[in-house]
């Protein structure tokens, strides 16, 4: 890429590409990506070198659409996915689901219910535990995290909704067989579990950000290798979808402003 053309490229950009490459390798599998930048990762993959992936609305339909967030009348369906048959394709291992966290902890383990006080009476409620546990048992996984800081990374997070990879060795070969959560992206960087205990690991910093702004913001200790890359720009074909096609609104750069 040029020094001009990476000279457009913003945060928000490589946010959405660390969020593309999730899904990378994925064929022809439901992508539920859930949120604004997941949601453009997804069709930037689908647009690129994923064409077989199947995206949801979240519902009961298969969306056909380029752009990220058409307006209602605009949607484009490919088809119909009725809730009685939903749970053949959840419950097969055959959907990538790409949540949020509003905390996330170094196994994996995710909480989007409640913070502080118990499980059954925190002292703020969240979201809830939604589809979480069943997402996270019987698809492969990713979070994305607008906002990296370690009252989101933490040490143990509050309640588990979503199960990590020390919690799903617990329960067994047969009830994790579909588990996977394959990366966490974040406004700071892009982070796995290619570890031997499954620990999170630091994959890549975005560009500007350093190996201590990470540490710095996490509230446990990152496997960190001698050499971290900087995630990767898009492409200028990427850059050209990312822009003209799939989010021509600039709706990502409303999630993830550029740092001052």
């Amino acid at each position: 890429m040029s020094d001009t053309l990476s000279s457009l490229v913003t945060r928000a950009d490589v946010c959405a590409v660390a969020v593309a490459d999730c899904f990378r390798g994925d064929g022809e599998l439901l992508a539920n990506p859930i949120g604004t930048i997941p949601m453009i990762g997804g069709r930037l993959a689908r647009a690129t070198w994923e064409p077989d992936l199947v995206m949801t609305d979240g519902e009961a339909a298969l969306i056909a659409n380029d752009e990220a967030v058409p307006a209602i009348g605009d949607r484009r369906y490919e088809t119909y996915n009725p809730y009685r048959t939903m749970f053949d394709v959840v419950w097969s291992g055959r959907r990538h689901v790409m949540m949020g966290a509003t905390q996330v902890d170094r196994f994996g383990n995710q909480n989007i219910a409640g913070l502080g006080g118990t499980p059954t009476q925190p002292r703020t409620q969240l979201l809830g535990f939604r589809g979480a546990p069943g997402n996270t048992i019987n698809d492969t996984t990713s979070y994305w995290v607008p906002q990296h800081g370690p009252r989101v990374f933490v040490e143990h997070v509050d309640i588990v909704t979503g199960i990590g990879y020390d919690l799903a060795a617990a329960l067994g070969a047969d009830a994790a067989r579909f588990h996977e959560i394959r990366r966490v992206v974040s406004n700071l960087g892009v982070f796995d579990f290619e570890t031997p205990d499954h620990a999170m690991r630091l994959r890549s910093v975005h560009p500007g950000v350093t190996v201590d702004d990470i540490v710095a913001a996490t509230g446990f200790d990152l496997v960190i290798p001698d050499d971290v890359p900087t995630s990767r720009l898009p492409t200028a074909d990427e850059l050209r979808l990312l822009t003209e096609v799939i989010d021509p609104k600039n709706t990502r750069l409303r999630e993830v402003p550029e740092p001052e």
